[in-house]
């Protein structure tokens, strides 16, 4: 396999551009909780693929129109959110994707996407860099595809390839162990690709088949402690809370949903995070300063047992303050696990 193309001069100018506004808006959150660290958005549940562990797409529905992206987008920046997300389903279904993008970094905020990667090409890649793509993130289950998933490293190699040759943006290579990922040892192969080309590699532990998390076997527990081992750049190094995952055990820590953190649905509602939609539910529209304070300040039940990685590394930004004075008990989901390295 072709290694990755040295870095441009350009290439290098964006990125250190990209880490100082970073490092900024990490600034403004130590300085202020009265805003969104992160947000994540959907602007279509559709997906072209049906990994037989994710919950989180179906394949009807239409994408939200552009204007009502718009205004969602607008109103995140009201709230004085610092990232948002583009998730789904699969995003790059949406035909006025790069509106939607270009539209986050107009009100100056950091803009990440989601997506499994199969509908990249060069010039896709270049749209993505022309409307000011800050990361991107795909997750690639098997090397070769199979029952499960076909997001696999032979299926999704030359995509992979054209990113490292085109791609003004950081890309996060995602592979996963655990339940119904017959080799343990492809989540290494992928990771090892993916640094290769010259992008950030993490590790996710997705749920067996009846939707439970159990602790690694032997072999998955090899591989999971060698990724980990390898050095880290970017913010998924804050992960701590991964051991007691890894053995099926409870966190004791301070989810922040609702409030540093906000997943919004093809709905335009406000939910806690992907896996506990319908929590608080309210529009986003509605949603105000004094909500963003109250869900601060509540304790939810379902965290002890939580594995969102981005609401668990946004949630450390607060971990040493304001104790948590009111409960709530969120209904319980199952579905993908992505612990990010």
């Amino acid at each position: 396999m072709p290694a990755a193309s040295q870095p441009t001069i350009g290439r290098r100018i964006k990125a250190a551009s990209r880490k100082v506004r970073e490092l900024a808006l990490v600034g403004h959150a130590l300085a202020s909780t009265r805003h969104p660290v992160m947000a994540q958005i959907v602007p279509m549940r559709r997906c072209n693929l049906a990994c037989t562990y994710c919950n989180e797409y179906d394949d009807v529905s239409k994408p939200v129109p552009i204007d009502e992206m718009v205004r969602r987008i607008d109103q995140l920046a009201r709230l004085g959110t610092s990232i948002i997300t583009i998730s789904g389903g699969e995003p790059l279904l949406h035909p006025e994707l790069d509106q939607v993008i270009s539209r986050i970094r107009h009100h100056g905020r950091v803009a990440g996407m989601i997506t499994n990667g199969y509908l990249l090409v060069p010039e896709r890649i270049q749209r993505l860099n022309n409307a000011g793509l800050d990361h991107l993130q795909i997750s690639i289950d098997n090397v070769q595809p199979d029952e499960i998933s076909k997001k696999s490293l032979k299926v999704l190699d030359k995509k992979l390839q054209w990113l490292s040759e085109h791609a003004n943006f950081h890309i996060n290579i995602n592979s996963v162990v655990g339940g119904g990922i017959k080799n343990p040892q492809d989540a290494l192969t992928i990771g090892r690709r993916a640094i290769e080309l010259g992008f950030t590699s993490t590790i996710g532990i997705i749920h067996d088949g009846d939707g439970q998390l159990k602790p690694l076997g032997g072999e998955e527990r090899s591989v999971w402690n060698e990724m980990r081992s390898w050095k880290k750049k970017n913010y998924s190094q804050f992960n701590q809370f991964q051991e007691a995952i890894a053995n099926a055990q409870p966190n004791d820590w301070r989810c922040r949903a609702g409030s540093r953190y906000l997943y919004i649905c093809e709905d335009g509602l406000v939910h806690y995070c992907s896996q506990q939609r319908g929590f608080p539910g309210v529009p986003l529209g509605e949603y105000s300063k004094a909500d963003l304070k109250r869900e601060f300040l509540t304790e939810k039940t379902c965290a002890p047992h939580c594995t969102i990685s981005c609401v668990h590394q946004i949630s450390y930004i607060d971990h040493w303050r304001a104790p948590q004075s009111t409960t709530t008990t969120p209904g319980a989901a199952a579905g993908l696990v992505n612990i990010e390295l």
